[in-house]
């Protein structure tokens, strides 16, 4: 089993405003994205499109997954966490979302906007079927668990890595 990873994670300027305002432009379906980042720091964010088109699953549009994943890697970067959102249910993994999490080193970010005026964003690791849970900090002031938004909004591109 590979280590669940640091216990804390990190999200450049904007980041956490960005993710919530994917989540709540797509509502009610699910919202989907990736994030590029390194160690414990996100510093990029890349809204996807939902191909599932469903408020219960999220399946990454193939040419969004191959556009980011090509500039991604033209900077020599990868794919650092997963992201996707629970319009009607907590911020926690479904089963169905640990069943298809094939990337132990990623962080798998969920937010929840089951009510629109206080999103939830949290972060996990999930290895093996085994969830952890991974604190999550807005670098522009706020704290990304437990709904708490950063001070003020901020632009979507993170700041440099």
């Amino acid at each position: 089993m590979t280590e669940p990873g640091p216990a804390a994670i990190r999200l450049a300027p904007g980041l956490w405003q960005a993710m919530v305002e994917h989540a709540l432009r797509e509502r009610p379906l699910e919202a989907c994205g990736l994030l590029a980042g390194r160690g414990d720091r996100a510093y990029a964010f890349y809204p996807t499109r939902n191909a599932a088109r469903s408020p219960t699953r999220y399946d990454i549009d193939p040419q969004d997954l191959l556009r980011v994943t090509l500039e991604l890697e033209a900077r020599g970067e990868e794919v650092w966490g997963i992201f996707h959102s629970h319009p009607a249910t907590p911020a926690y993994p479904s089963r169905t979302d640990v069943r298809l999490a094939f990337y132990p080193s990623a962080f798998y970010l969920i937010c929840s906007t089951a009510d629109p005026t206080r999103p939830v964003l949290r972060a996990f690791r999930i290895v093996d079927g085994a969830v952890s849970e991974v604190a999550v900090h807005a670098e522009d002031g706020g704290a990304g668990g437990r709904g708490s938004p950063p001070a003020s909004p901020r632009p979507s591109a993170g700041g440099s890595p």
